[in-house]
């Protein structure tokens, strides 16, 4: 097979995490329509997170946040999002590059992304298996009724079953 010297899968990884910051950025400046929320999951020790210690502590490797009803501030780079959330009644401010995040659902209308680290992505602690770089998320079932965002990551189990598939499976030889 030859080598890809152009790498599709950066390129297709970096245009799928503009999605995200899009998204974002539009939720900043007008607030989210409709019934739209977002779930989005992030690595909690990698380079440019900056969390609480008591988060970290929680939330050692990763942690999803939802951004429903109870958010502020939030406020979208070209490189990272910022925003303020309530964990136990305890307001937090969270600062997540767009490089540390792992999936991005919009439940409301069945839309997800998911997102396999590079090794320069993450905390030079642990580094990532070399893997694709983006492909399409399951959705989730929706939820029956707004859950706290530290609540939700405690009741969310990784699923049996689940096999990442290269692409490079399905291209004809």
């Amino acid at each position: 097979m030859a080598t890809d010297h152009i790498r599709y899968d950066v390129l297709a990884r970096d245009a799928l995490r503009g999605v995200v910051r899009h998204v974002l950025a539009d939720a900043a400046e007008h607030g989210l329509p409709g019934e739209h929320h977002f779930y989005i999951t992030f690595i909690s020790n990698a380079d440019g997170v900056k969390i609480s210690p008591r988060l970290l502590a929680q939330y050692p490797e990763e942690m999803t946040i939802i951004l429903q009803h109870q958010f502020w501030d939030l406020v979208v780079t070209d490189e990272r999002f910022e925003v303020g959330l309530s964990f136990g009644g305890i307001p937090e401010r969270l600062v997540v590059p767009f490089a540390a995040v792992k999936s991005f659902l919009d439940p409301s209308v069945k839309f997800g992304l998911h997102f396999e680290p590079s090794e320069e992505d993450v905390a030079p602690e642990k580094p990532a298996p070399n893997l694709p770089a983006a492909s399409p998320a399951p959705p989730p079932p929706a939820p029956a009724a707004e859950a706290a965002a530290d609540e939700q990551e405690e009741s969310e189990k990784p699923s049996e079953g689940a096999e990442v598939v290269r692409l490079d499976r399905f291209r004809k030889k």
